[in-house]
C-alpha cells in the first residue's frame, strides 16, 4: 500500500515538474514526503537499501506524471496559450507571500536584523538574469524542435542540472526556468516524440530523441545530488540572500513566460477572462498550500 501511495505522490510531483510555475519541491512538502525524499537522496550511497526503497516508487510515479502530462501541456500551450500562461502566473505569484514571509523571518534571525546590500544584489542579479536570457534566445520558436548536435546535447546536460533544482528547492519551478531559458518546448516535444516513436516501434525516432533526452536525464540526476548539497549549504549559511535570489527569479518569470509563448498575440476577451479566473484560482491554491505547510 505504501508503494502505491508513494507512486501516486510521485506522479503528482512529476505533473508539477511539467507545469511552469509549479514547484515539485513544494508539492513534495505539501504531501509530507519532502524531508524523506531529500534524506534518501543525500544518504543513497550510505544507506542504499533503505533509500532505494523510498526513491523507487516516487521516481516511477514522477516518470508517469511527466510523460502523461507532457501531451496535455503541449496541447494547452499550442491551442490556449493565454489562459494557460495566466494560470501559470497565478501558480507562480501565489507562492510569493509565503516566500517573502520566510525571507523576512531569516532577516530577523540574522546578525544585522535587516536586508543588506548583498541580499538586494542577489535579488537584482537573478531578476536581471531571468529578463536577459529570453531576449538572447529570441521569440521565433526556433527551439521548439531540438536538433541532436553535440552543442545542443551539452546544453541539455546543463539544462537538466538546472531543472533538477525544482526537486530540491520548494518554491522554484524547473519548468519555469526552462521556459525562461527557451528550452521548455524543445524538451516537451522530445518527450512526446520519443513516446510516439516508442508506440510506433520507430527505432530511428527513438534513437534520435534518446540523444537529446539521455544527456538531459543524466544532468537532472546529477543535479539532484549536487544541487541538494549546495542548496542545503546556502539555506543554512546564506538564508536571506538565497530567498532574495529565488524571489528575483519568480518575480521576473512573467516576462520570460509571455515572451517565449507569444501568448499575448492570441488575445481574446473570452480567453482573457478565463485566464484571469485561472490566475486567481492558481494563485489561491499556491498561496493556501504554502501557507498551510509553511
Amino acid at each position: 500500500m505504501n508503494f502505491i501511495l508513494d507512486t501516486i505522490k510521485g506522479a503528482v510531483i512529476g505533473i508539477a515538474n511539467v507545469i511552469p510555475g509549479v514547484s515539485g519541491g513544494t508539492m513534495a512538502v505539501s504531501m509530507g514526503i519532502y524531508n524523506r525524499l531529500i534524506s534518501s537522496i543525500s544518504h543513497l550511497f550510505r544507506d542504499f537499501k533503505k533509500s532505494a526503497a523510498t526513491l523507487i516508487p516516487i521516481l516511477i510515479g514522477c516518470a508517469i506524471g511527466i510523460v502523461g502530462f507532457s501531451y496535455a501541456i503541449e496541447y494547452l500551450l499550442a491551442n490556449q496559450p493565454l489562459p494557460t500562461c495566466l494560470a501559470f502566473l497565478g501558480l507562480i505569484l501565489g507562492g510569493v507571500p509565503v516566500l517573502v514571509k520566510d525571507m523576512m523571518g531569516g532577516v530577523k534571525k540574522s546578525h544585522s536584523g535587516r536586508l543588506t546590500a548583498i541580499n538586494v544584489l542577489a535579488f537584482v542579479l537573478l531578476f536581471a538574469f531571468a529578463i536577459i536570457l529570453p531576449l538572447l534566445q529570441g521569440n521565433d520558436d526556433t527551439l521548439t524542435v531540438l536538433s541532436a548536435s553535440p552543442g545542443t546535447m551539452v546544453l541539455l546536460f546543463f539544462m537538466g542540472i538546472i531543472a533538477a533544482a525544482t526537486m530540491v528547492v520548494p518554491g522554484v519551478s524547473g519548468s519555469m526556468i526552462l521556459m525562461i531559458l527557451g528550452y521548455y518546448y524543445g524538451v516537451i516535444n522530445s518527450i512526446t516524440t520519443f513516446m510516439d516513436g516508442l508506440k510506433a516501434g520507430n527505432l530511428s525516432v527513438i534513437f534520435a530523441q534518446c540523444k537529446l533526452l539521455v544527456p538531459f536525464g543524466i544532468g537532472a540526476v546529477l543535479g539532484i545530488f549536487l544541487i541538494s548539497k549546495i542548496i542545503e549549504y546556502l539555506f543554512e549559511k546564506h538564508t536571506v540572500s538565497t530567498y532574495a535570489a529565488i524571489l528575483g527569479l519568480i518575480l521576473s518569470s512573467p516576462f520570460g513566460i509571455f515572451y517565449n509563448t507569444n501568448a499575448l498575440a492570441h488575445f481574446t476577451i473570452p480567453g482573457f477572462l478565463i485566464g484571469i479566473l485561472l490566475f486567481l484560482l492558481g494563485g489561491f491554491a499556491t498561496w493556501y498550500m504554502g501557507k498551510k505547510h509553511a
